[in-house]
């Protein structure tokens, strides 16, 4: 019996480098799920206010499923290729905190700059939820910034989409009332 030990120990290795992803089954240390728990904490009275760190920081995040499946898209093509995963899109931190009140018919307001910055109920269209117009429920608190932020973190997936057929299926609006909404039921 001949063995060819070159063919015995091809591998097929690719690498996804993958921007954000997340989904309600997120850490809670992580600032997506600091945020919808924080949420659920003011609404059950659990407490007042979210603390967060830059909230100018742009992010690119995207749904953990969509980059499942590109996963699986990069293992299943002929020869392995790296790829960048990634919606394209940034969204900052303030933004994700209005839009996830917003799926609650909850609107808030920023006020001040910086370290200084704070965010107050505006209006809440939703008759299931009492909450305070004028209530503080975001401040910044200079511990949570990073020691080397980056304020801008966003990819370049035309690779993937071009040779994988890859697209998001999942918006940052989607995203966010999932993981509100996952949060708020509990059942994760």
């Amino acid at each position: 019996i001949t063995v060819n030990y070159r063919e015995a120990y091809d591998m097929y290795a690719c690498n996804g480098i993958l921007f954000n992803h997340e989904s309600p089954r997120r850490g809670e240390t992580f600032v997506t799920r600091k945020i919808t728990r924080g949420i659920k904490q003011i609404l059950s009275k659990q407490t007042d206010v979210i603390y967060l760190g830059n909230l100018n920081a742009k992010r690119d995040w995207g749904h953990a499923k969509d980059y499942v499946q590109a996963m699986w898209l990069m293992l299943q093509q002929q020869s392995p290729k790296d790829y960048v995963i990634a919606t394209g899109k940034t969204t900052t931190i303030r933004d994700f905190v209005k839009k996830a009140f917003m799926v609650l018919g909850i609107e808030i307001i920023f006020e001040g700059k910086g370290i200084n910055e704070i965010a107050k109920i505006k209006s809440c269209n939703n008759p299931k939820y009492k909450i305070q117009t004028g209530l503080t429920v975001i401040k910044v608190d200079p511990k949570y910034y990073r020691p080397t932020e980056v304020d801008l973190l966003v990819g370049d997936s035309t690779n993937a989409r071009n040779d994988l057929g890859w697209n998001p299926s999942y918006d940052i609006d989607s995203l966010i009332e999932e993981m509100v909404i996952t949060e708020l039921n509990n059942s994760v």
